[in-house]
């Protein structure tokens, strides 16, 4: 049998006793209604049983919402024991030469702004003046 994922790699790992000890706590028959109750197709539970598919985040999410039963413990029941989750300090954080751009163009959106704001005021300014030079002519 070929083990397709890093966490069937794992000797505790028994995602059967999960799915045994689900259709116990919820009183089912057979794989077909868990993955009804699940709302999941029949052959996703039939992969986990061969260890063809790991259980997913959100499948066990699905789980802790049907039964109640907290992740942990459900996690625990298949024998997964890690208590690290793979994810980066830096995920979702923007790559160093992406922040470094993102600040340039910030900056030069500053700048430009300025810029209008000024050019904007001394237009005024000499509009204003030459509104009071003809109207001072014209009296």
């Amino acid at each position: 049998m070929a083990q397709h994922h890093a966490l069937a790699s794992q000797e505790s790992y028994n995602p059967n006793h999960l799915l045994d000890i689900l259709l116990g706590k919820m009183q089912l028959k057979n794989d077909a209604a868990l993955s009804r109750m699940l709302e999941v197709a029949p052959p996703v539970i039939s992969k986990i049983r061969h260890h063809r598919l790991p259980v997913g985040a959100s499948l066990l999410i699905r789980m802790h919402e049907v039964t109640g039963m907290s992740i942990r413990d459900l996690r625990d029941l298949m024998g997964d024991r890690r208590t690290k989750y793979r994810l980066s300090d830096a995920q979702g954080r923007p790559k160093p030469e992406q922040k470094a751009a993102m600040e340039a163009a910030a900056a030069a959106a500053a700048q430009q702004g300025q810029a209008q704001g000024q050019s904007q005021q001394s237009s005024g300014a000499s509009s204003a003046a030459s509104e009071n030079k003809g109207s001072g002519n014209a009296q």
